[in-house]
C-alpha cells in the first residue's frame, strides 16, 4: 500500500481504527500527511505513517497511552473520544454517559461490555438510587446514545 492508498476494504471495523480510517477518507489526506500532524502533545512523540497504517488495517502495532494522545491531535478528535474509542477496540468495554448527566464542566462516565442492556446494569442503578437519582434513565450504546 503506499502513502496516497485507502485503507483496505473490508478491513475488520473496531473504533479506534474507524477514527483513523474516517481521517485517511478526507479527500487528499495521505498516511504521510496525518503523520506529520500525530504527535502527542505530552510528550512530542509523532506516529509514524507505517503505524497508522498498520491501525487502520487492524495489524499488530504497540499500543501505548502517548499514541491515543497523538492519534486525537492528528485526526482532530476529542481526546475523550479517541480514549473511548481505544477502550472499547482493545478492551471491548464500551466508555460512555448512560446517564445523560455530562454538563461542559463535568464528564459522567460508565464503563461496560459492548452489548450489555440497561437491565444488566443493576448495580449502575443501585447507585442511582443512593444518590437520590432512581427514576434517571439508563440508556446503552458508544456516548449513552439509545440503541433500540
Amino acid at each position: 500500500m503506499s502513502e496516497n492508498d485507502t485503507p483496505i476494504e473490508g478491513a475488520e471495523s473496531a473504533p479506534f481504527a474507524d477514527l483513523v480510517r474516517e481521517a485517511l477518507a478526507v479527500t487528499g489526506e495521505t498516511l504521510r500527511r496525518l503523520a506529520e500532524r500525530s504527535i502527542d502533545p505530552e510528550t512530542g512523540k509523532a506516529v509514524g505513517h507505517s503505524t497508522l497504517w498498520k491501525i487502520a488495517n487492524g495489524q499488530s502495532y504497540k499500543r501505548e497511552r502517548w499514541l491515543v494522545r497523538a492519534v486525537a491531535a492528528g485526526v482532530g478528535r476529542d481526546l475523550a473520544a479517541v480514549q473511548a474509542a481505544a477502550a472499547e477496540e482493545w478492551t471491548g468495554l464500551v466508555v460512555g454517559d448512560p446517564l445523560k448527566a455530562s454538563t461542559a464542566g463535568t464528564t459522567v462516565v460508565v464503563a461496560y461490555a459492548s452489548g450489555t442492556t440497561p437491565e444488566e446494569l443493576p448495580i449502575l442503578k443501585e447507585k442511582l438510587k443512593e444518590l437520590g437519582l432512581g427514576n434517571a434513565q439508563v440508556v446503552s450504546g458508544t456516548d449513552g446514545n439509545a440503541q433500540s
